[in-house]
């Protein structure tokens, strides 16, 4: 498990607390429409106050390619914010400067401060080094609470971290742990469902987790490609033939590592992709010409339930079928409720994330049945591709 220092682990009392966070969120006409990011920060903010710290939060919204952008400022979300924390946050009109060090240097213990947006400025995500020493000159100490950001080499996630004694806050860190429960160091047998539209844009992924796990299943619209390798007819359904041979080799992969394959063996097919299209369910090997594959069948639903039962430990990346319209999500809500119902027990550790995946958990009613659920994204799926994520490197980097 990657080695990191804690909020526990810091002296923070009379301190200036740099804590970056993600509370990119989405907001229509002004008002923030989902909270979930903004309270998922709370424990770090209330924690550094409970340590003596004073936090001033990080953070970049949308994209404005190094431009001050008005309907990009955070100070659209300092209501939502306040309303979470139950207390008044200053708002800096930088984050950097003049500006942002009269606001911090006028902040009392137990207070709170939110400044601008880092990406109205080139050198966020540029890694700039001046720019990161700007920041680093507002505070003492430097805490990462952004996992979602933290595939991204920037100033705010990386470079920050080098320049300040450095730690994980408590969404960063209980990511980290979850993702080396689920990857790192886990209970086998171990079972990971990666579904979604295309093998390509999940390649590195399924490489990567041949290696690491022992049931690897494959669903959605990745599953008619494996199938096609395999000489599967799958009629209009979606697939990337040109990924046969691609296919083929993750296959022979997973056959040299031991890593069991599991792909549908009876689908749900219609020949309109709609809410309530009428649909049949057949062998995986009788797709008609002019139908499309949207779900996966009982029969499989069933084989994965067993398979699951065997296993301690689960990862999940991407529905089984076409989730958002019925009766096309039923697969991936029968195989949702099973694993909710293993990690209840006690039986499984279950860990969840990607946006299609948090979508779809939510609306199988059982999200919250999971051992854990990212809400990171990108950063989710490059810790599963087993890539190196630079905020977290230089959180270890701090460590040491």
């Amino acid at each position: 498990m990657a080695k990191f220092n804690t909020i526990d682990d810091m002296e923070l009392h009379g301190k200036v607390v740099l804590t970056r966070v993600d509370v990119n969120v989405p907001v229509e006409n002004g008002q923030v429409t989902d909270t979930t990011r903004i309270d998922k920060i709370v424990p770090t903010v209330k924690d550094i106050q409970a340590a003596g710290g004073i936090p001033v939060l990080l953070a970049h919204f949308d994209r404005p390619k190094g431009q001050r952008v008005d309907s990009m400022s955070l100070r659209q979300i300092v209501p939502a914010l306040e309303a979470a924390l139950g207390q008044s946050v200053t708002f800096a009109d930088d984050c950097i400067g003049g500006t942002a060090k009269r606001a911090v240097a006028a902040l009392q213990p137990g207070d709170v401060a939110l400044l601008e947006n880092t990406r109205f400025h080139a050198g966020e995500e540029k890694n700039d080094a001046t720019f990161a020493a700007s920041m680093a000159a507002l505070g003492g100490a430097y805490v990462n609470d952004a996992f979602s950001a933290a595939h991204r080499a920037h100033a705010s996630t990386e470079a920050l971290a080098r320049l300040l004694p450095a730690g994980a806050g408590r969404l960063m860190e209980a990511e980290l742990k979850a993702l080396d429960a689920a990857l790192g160091n886990p209970q086998r047998p171990v079972m990971a469902v990666v579904g979604g539209a295309k093998v390509s844009t999940k390649l590195d992924l399924l490489m990567n987790l041949v290696d690491k796990v022992d049931h690897l299943v494959i669903g959605g619209g990745m599953a008619n490609t494996f199938l096609v390798a395999q000489g599967v007819e799958v009629g209009k359904s979606l697939a990337e033939r040109d990924m046969a041979d691609t296919a083929r080799a993750i296959l022979d992969k997973a056959k040299a590592t031991g890593c069991q394959i599991h792909l549908p063996v009876d689908i749900v097919v219609a020949r309109e992709f709609k809410a309530g299209a009428e649909n049949q369910t057949l062998p995986v090997a009788e797709c008609p010409e002019d139908a499309m594959i949207l779900d996966a069948g009982p029969a499989t639903v069933e084989a994965l339930r067993q398979a699951m039962t065997a296993c301690k430990t689960l990862i999940w990346n991407g529905p089984l079928g076409a989730f958002e319209i019925d009766p096309f999500d039923a697969a991936t809500n029968a195989a949702a409720k099973s694993a909710a119902d293993l990690t209840m027990a006690g039986a499984l550790v279950s860990v969840a994330g990607g946006g299609d995946t948090v979508a779809a958990l939510n609306k199988a009613g059982v999200a919250g049945d999971f051992t854990f659920i990212s809400t990171a994204g990108g950063a989710f799926l490059e810790w599963m591709e087993g890539k190196v994520l630079p905020g977290v490197a230089a959180l270890e980097a701090a460590r040491r």
